[in-house]
């Protein structure tokens, strides 16, 4: 999967449901992956993880633990590729989502759940990047 269609089932399965909480998302997200073959799945977590990596910079940091400023930024995702391309590049497009503490921490097991539905099996996953808090170390240098 590459980022273009990434983006894209995004939109498609926040249009599927009228103004989808990121807990409605991640369950349309988890269905669609599920009927799919498993190299997408894999594919949307790699995704997934770059993106997420991506938001993991000091500027946006705004004194959150590390597992608010994780679902924060997965909430950035969540709202869709414009709101992500916002955020990217205009660091105090964040703020709301961290001052709000806007959450998306289902849409971080969507490819996990998914995956345990076409094996039948756990999955345990490593992706190119990791998207846990400060692990960008270049997004974190001073």
């Amino acid at each position: 999967m590459n980022e273009d269609a990434f983006w894209q089932l995004i939109e498609d399965c926040r249009a599927a449901e009228p103004d989808p909480d990121a807990e409605l998302l991640a369950a349309t997200l988890t269905e669609w992956l599920a009927q799919s073959p498993l190299s997408l799945v894999i594919g949307f977590a790699e995704q997934l993880s770059w993106a997420l990596y991506r938001l993991d910079r000091k500027e946006y940091g705004h004194d959150l633990s590390g597992d608010a400023f994780l679902y924060t930024r997965a909430a950035v995702v969540a709202a869709g590729r414009t709101e992500f391309d916002s955020v990217l590049h205009d660091p105090p497009a964040f703020t709301p989502y961290a001052t709000d503490l806007i959450w998306a921490e289902h849409l971080l097991y969507t490819p996990d759940r998914a995956y345990e539905r076409i094996t039948g099996e756990e999955w345990d996953r490593d992706t190119r990047y990791s998207y846990e808090s400060r692990s960008n170390t270049e997004g974190w240098a001073d």
